[in-house]
């Protein structure tokens, strides 16, 4: 029985981290940007609030400061919602795939614990999250799906650094300056 357990654990944990960060990379890419992009659905909440916000104020995006009664049903508010549905499905599976399980209720709680921060935090976010920075403020939105890691982005080829590069340089001394800057 402990022989068992020790072999959910040891086996179900890493394929647990690595299956919630590839889900992590297709939720963003497929629903979030996807559908999110699309007016009128329940995911354009991440790109016309929270992708606005975040690029208008160099990563920081209010929304996660706001006290969660009264602010309504904000981006911050649909993607905790998001994540909690995402969490329940876990918790009934527990018993059957610990390890995994675990991994991915975990996964679940770190990437609102890192995403909140980085976009209440943009210098943390700069120093421990670069691909996230490099998906809200670099020229192309569409790569560095990943958040939490960048494992996925870097095995299928979709990690675009920006941070530290000469347009970066460029382009935060325009908003530095108030100038437009040109996607």
């Amino acid at each position: 029985m402990l022989l068992r357990l020790a072999l959910h654990l040891l086996i179900g944990i890493p394929l647990g981290l690595l299956f919630a960060n590839a889900f992590e990379c297709w939720f963003h890419k497929y629903v979030l940007h996807g559908l999110g992009k699309k007016k009128g659905t329940f995911w354009n909440f991440h790109w016309y609030e929270h992708h606005a916000e975040s690029r208008k104020h160099d990563m920081l995006d209010k929304a996660y400061a706001e006290p969660w009664l009264g602010s309504g049903l904000n981006a911050r508010t649909r993607e905790a919602l998001s994540l909690l549905g995402g969490a329940l499905v876990w918790i009934p599976l527990l018993p059957f795939i610990p390890g995994f399980a675990l991994a991915a209720l975990y996964s679940t709680a770190n990437y609102y614990y890192k995403h909140k921060r980085a976009h209440l935090d943009p210098a943390w976010a700069r120093a421990h999250l670069p691909w996230h920075v490099d998906h809200h403020l670099a020229p192309n939105q569409d790569a560095n799906w990943g958040v939490t890691r960048p494992w996925t982005d870097l095995l299928l080829g979709t990690r675009e650094i920006y941070l530290g590069t000469a347009r970066d340089a460029a382009d935060r001394a325009r908003r530095k300056s108030g100038a437009v800057r040109a996607a």
